[in-house]
């Protein structure tokens, strides 16, 4: 019994599983405050543009000879509606996040070693350049019109 309490324990403290733990509580958060914003922000506008018909209020009524059955159509708009949003927003942040990520990935990457030629050429040329030091500078021609 010991062994499959330990086994539980380190699979709930992996860094995944509290990574996730801690994005459901986020994540219910957000989804109150986006169902805020449609019920008390987007959706009275809504019914302000609609002639103040309130979305949620939406249904239709089927008769059946006994009693009747409502369909409410108007909170499965609204639920929808929030579900949009919410995928919206979330789109939008995993958006950002992958774009930080590219930068940190785009770091320039140093440059390639040079090849052999290029290594044999410079010594050449560096050796070139000694030469050319060390020699003495050719005397001077006299100019006869003088």
């Amino acid at each position: 019994m010991k062994k499959f309490f330990r086994e539980f324990k380190e699979f709930a403290m992996k860094g995944n599983v509290m990574d996730m733990a801690i994005g459901v509580v986020v994540g219910g958060a957000f989804s109150k405050i986006v169902s805020s914003l449609v019920s008390d922000m987007i959706m009275p506008a809504i019914s302000l543009l609609t002639g103040k018909i309130s979305l949620s209020d939406l249904s239709v009524t089927l008769e059946t000879g006994g009693e009747p059955i409502v369909l409410a159509y108007g909170m499965f708009l609204q639920t929808v509606l929030d579900f949009l949003i919410i995928a919206f927003s979330i789109f939008l942040v995993i958006k950002l996040i992958n774009k930080f990520h590219r930068k940190k990935e785009e770091a320039p990457a140093p440059p390639p070693a040079p090849s052999k030629e290029e290594v044999l050429l410079t010594e050449i040329r560096d050796l070139m350049a000694k030469q050319v030091q060390v020699l003495p500078e050719p005397p001077k021609k006299e100019d006869p019109e003088q």
